[in-house]
């Protein structure tokens, strides 16, 4: 009997469909951050060219790979989203960031203003960071955001961001 090489499993369309959605958050957040490809596959620590099968949700990409470009693009936390139950999460998420108050002003953000940004952005030399710098500060360092101690106004202003510049949800 003759060894047969392995035949990749058959994926159900709906999980294609999620690894393609998960590929365009990547492409879109490496373009929204103007990271060149070359520069985020090095940070991933793999090719331009399987960064390139990530953006268009191929499964033949190891998981790993896949785990690697979301951390290096702060969207770790999308892993889950392939899975069962990540729409749900997603949804809360959403539901929580769905609503943008038209007062904040985003191009120009004073850190003195919000002082969770503003611990956010400790090591900024400068007293203000544009909508998506903090939207990136908020997305990446959430996990150290005192949310009972955040203002009114601040939470605002990160649905705002979110609503604006992430597409309805805050990936945290």
């Amino acid at each position: 009997m003759r060894n047969m090489p392995a035949t990749a499993p058959a994926i159900p369309n709906h999980t294609l469909q999620r690894l393609r959605e998960l590929g365009a958050r990547v492409h879109a957040r490496r373009k929204a951050l103007g990271v060149a490809a070359a520069d985020a596959a090095q940070a991933a620590g793999l090719s331009r060219v399987t960064l390139y099968r990530i953006e268009q949700g191929e499964p033949s990409v190891t998981m790993g790979a896949y785990a690697n470009v979301l951390e290096a693009m702060g969207l770790g936390n999308d892993l889950g989203r392939v899975g069962a139950g990540g729409e749900e999460a997603l949804g809360h998420r959403r539901a929580a960031a769905a609503s943008a108050p038209a007062a904040v002003d985003l191009q120009v953000i004073e850190l003195h203003r919000y002082p969770q940004l503003k611990q956010l952005a400790w090591q900024r030399h400068t007293p203000t960071v544009t909508g998506q710098e903090a939207l990136s500060l908020y997305e990446r360092n959430w996990r150290h955001v005192d949310q009972a101690a955040m203002p009114a106004h601040e939470r605002e202003l990160v649905a705002a961001l979110a609503h604006t510049y992430g597409h309805g949800a805050l990936l945290v």
